[in-house]
């Protein structure tokens, strides 16, 4: 019972790190209709900045603000510079770029901040509670993720739901022409979706980060498992997304916990394979098919 209890706990823990980042993939989504895959290296690249704050005698909040703010930027600059000569073409265009930014911020982390491991604090306690004599594997910083995630989602209803912000950013996603006789700023809202979904991707680099070791490809095994999430639970849903990352993150600890890690990459190919046959659009997605 403790141990199915702890891998149910462990699951969660980790299920809310999947949702973060697939949570940053649905807003760029939304957004701009673009899958970034250079997301989880942008991410990443971030991290990396809050953690020379802090080994240079910063406070961890204050690299955590850097972080944050250093995405808003990273984001906003990587759609003006490299990624606005590619939008309105074909799709593939924006596929390609964002796999070879990919590859490159991993590079540039990599002759910046070196290939070693290095250690990333954590802001709370990384020691499990204990009810009686059973310790379980939940702890305050499980508790700040979770909580991270779920403010984060909420955010995101509301910016889509019930501003004109979002609508915006919404109709210069899918067309823009529209938008623009309709006189929305479409060059401005592509550049605030990136810039937003960078903080939000930023947001979940630093969670999966503290208390681990941090290297230039420490996210790419979360890049997947997010990625999977988002599919699951459905690209336009956040919601969608902090569920699917709650089942991917439970789905995962089960078969690590009772049938061995080395399965846990099956797994998540099954999850998805499942999926794409089921229910293409996700468990929640509600955006009918459109025709061009």
């Amino acid at each position: 019972m403790q141990q199915f209890l702890n891998v149910t706990l462990g699951g969660i823990s980790q299920g809310a790190i999947y949702a973060a980042f697939a949570l940053a993939l649905v807003l760029i989504w939304r957004s701009t209709r673009i899958i970034n895959f250079a997301q989880g290296s942008m991410a990443m690249f971030t991290t990396y900045l809050a953690l020379t704050l802090v080994e240079n005698g910063m406070s961890y909040w204050v690299g955590f603000a850097v972080a944050l703010l250093g995405g808003l930027l990273l984001g906003a600059a990587v759609e003006r510079v490299i990624m606005r000569p590619v939008e309105g073409g074909p799709e593939l265009n924006a596929v390609i770029v964002t796999l070879g930014l990919f590859v490159a911020f991993q590079a540039l982390a990599a002759i910046l901040f070196g290939a070693s491991f290095k250690s990333f604090p954590a802001p709370f306690d990384l020691r499990g509670f204990t009810i009686g004599s059973v310790n379980i594997a939940f702890t305050p910083y499980s508790i700040f993720v979770i909580a991270s995630v779920v403010a984060v989602m909420a955010g995101l209803v509301a910016l889509f739901r019930f501003t004109d912000v979002g609508l915006r950013m919404r109709a210069s996603a899918f067309n823009q022409e529209v938008a623009r006789l309709l006189g929305v700023k479409v060059g401005r809202m592509l550049t605030l979706g990136w810039a937003l979904a960078a903080v939000v991707g930023s947001l979940a680099g630093l969670l999966i980060a503290g208390g681990n070791l941090v290297f230039p490809a420490y996210m790419d095994a979360v890049i997947v498992y997010g990625f999977v999430a988002a599919v699951l639970g459905g690209l336009d849903s956040p919601v969608g997304a902090v569920v699917g990352g709650l089942i991917m993150g439970l789905a995962l600890s089960y078969v690590s916990g009772y049938l061995g890690s080395e399965l846990v990459a099956l797994a998540a190919l099954a999850i998805l394979v499942a999926v794409l046959l089921v229910r293409p659009r996700g468990l929640f997605s509600s955006t009918a098919a459109r025709q061009v």
